[in-house]
């Protein structure tokens, strides 16, 4: 009975895969060749390949393989963080920091009570950015405020009141090498000049100690330990700094830095925004003739001492962030994931959640269920910025989110976002053996959509990348 009826059951599946490949348009051919040339390449030999490609407009499947395959997105990942806050925040939101003073002010000007900077999680206050938010405005603008409340002293302290946000300022899934570095800076209610500092190097010859010789901006009340080595040419930078423990104020720098390397400085994440801020601003006042009694605060520091935030008496200032398309140029075209974890933050904050990345997370997934019936098990992810290894989104998922966008008022303002690579507007996603790209092309007048992912090939990052420049060459 088997053998009898093994043969039409085979004709009609030969039949069926003949008719498909005969159905094919010039352009599915086209994808499916090179498609299948980078599968079977070498670099993709233990890799997990997958395309998919969508008519812009309509949503129609152009062209996909193991489109329902759970992968790793890198950045890209910013992709649907971006369009998810424009949904749910407006292309206009922008976020918000009050300054305000506690405790009276007699008449020779003198504030008995402390002066307090509350965030809501601007990610771009203190940022080089825009002229708004760079920190030399931003600390002057402060200081005309208490100028114009006539405060001429401080008798009590500069607090960076960061309160407003959960304690968990490190997404979970994120690795501990990552967390000091600036593209690893935590969130915060209250940031400042992105979270990060620049730590300047003395290099020397190969193998060698490599000394510290600074920051900037000054960060005096932090010490360095390095145990940096100079590395051989070639072999880029390597270096690490280290969050200092518990109650320390020791960073700890490791790993290399080639002798070749011209910026002699690496990129370090501030332990505490808000403390930090509040440092400056005293430091900004002394210098200015303003003496404060108080040692800068941040809610961390008091809280480990015990004390409270004290109420505001009288506001003084209320700073906005740029718009949100503004800020998505920043993100999307430096692949900045502050920005998108703090944009996460404001997604729950505005669905009414406690504020924090797991709740950003389940808000983002129940938006796109609600929205487009994507299932949660094809957004299973641990950020917003994609900085986590473990995420894993499939890229039919990637693909309809961004075909979405589309029909929205604000999409011009999500498209310029995206930076230009291979003379394509699309995001880029690299990490741990893994590389993305996703974005929009016009094809023959058609504007087509896509997302392509290919997680752990094996050599170098430039080969894999100009091999899957070459698949999406056929979009153009």
């Amino acid at each position: 009975m088997k053998s009898r009826w093994r043969a039409p059951f085979s004709f009609s599946i030969l039949l069926f895969i003949s008719v498909q490949a005969w159905a094919q348009t010039p352009l599915q051919q086209k994808l499916s060749a090179a498609f299948n040339k980078l599968q079977t390449d070498s670099q993709c030999r233990y890799a997990s390949v997958a395309l998919t490609v969508l008519d812009a407009k309509t949503g129609e499947q152009v062209f996909a393989a193991n489109l329902n395959m759970g992968l790793a997105p890198g950045s890209t990942m910013k992709v649907i963080t971006s369009i998810t806050a424009l949904n749910t925040l407006g292309k206009d939101y922008q976020f918000k920091t009050t300054f305000s003073y506690s405790g009276t002010i007699s008449a020779d000007g003198t504030l008995t009570g402390d002066v307090i900077i509350r965030g809501y999680g601007d990610p771009t206050l203190g940022s080089w950015r825009w002229e708004t938010t760079k920190q030399t405005y931003i600390l002057s603008q402060m200081v005309s405020a208490l100028q114009k409340a006539g405060i001429k002293r401080v008798n009590g302290r500069v607090i960076g009141d960061d309160s407003y946000y959960g304690s968990q300022s490190i997404p979970n899934g994120w690795i501990w090498q990552d967390l000091g570095t600036y593209y690893g800076a935590g969130t915060s209610a209250l940031c400042w000049g992105e979270n990060q500092f620049s730590l300047k190097l003395r290099t020397g010859e190969v193998n060698t100690p490599i000394g510290i010789a600074g920051t900037s901006p000054a960060m005096p009340y932090l010490a360095f330990k390095s145990e940096l080595l100079n590395g051989v040419a070639h072999t880029g930078d390597q270096a690490y700094a280290y969050l200092p423990s518990l109650g320390s104020n020791i960073m700890y720098v490791r790993g290399t830095y080639a002798v070749d390397q011209t910026k002699k400085a690496i990129g370090t994440a501030i332990p505490n925004p808000a403390y930090d801020i509040a440092w400056h601003l005293t430091d900004t006042l002394k210098g200015l003739g303003i003496a404060v009694s108080g040692m800068p605060e941040s809610f961390t520091t008091l809280i480990a001492k015990g004390q409270p935030i004290p109420q505001s008496t009288a506001s003084l200032l209320t700073i906005t962030s740029p718009t949100l398309t503004g800020i998505l140029y920043w993100q999307n075209h430096i692949s900045i994931n502050l920005y998108a974890e703090q944009l996460l933050l404001a997604v729950a904050d505005k669905a009414g959640k406690p504020v924090n990345t797991d709740n950003g997370v389940k808000v983002l997934q129940d938006f796109w269920a609600a929205k487009a019936g994507i299932d949660k098990h094809t957004l299973n992810v641990f950020d917003g910025s994609g900085l986590s290894p473990g995420n894993r989104v499939t890229t039919l998922t990637m693909a309809r989110i961004l075909q979405s966008a589309t029909a929205e008022t604000w999409f011009k303002d999500f498209y310029d976002s995206l930076p230009l690579y291979n003379d394509m507007h699309m995001k880029s996603g690299s990490i741990n053996s893994a590389l993305a790209y996703t974005g929009y092309q016009t094809h023959n007048g058609r504007q087509l959509c896509f997302s392509i992912i290919v997680n752990n090939y094996n050599g170098s990052g430039r080969g894999i990348k100009e091999k899957m420049f070459k698949v999406l060459d056929e979009l153009k």
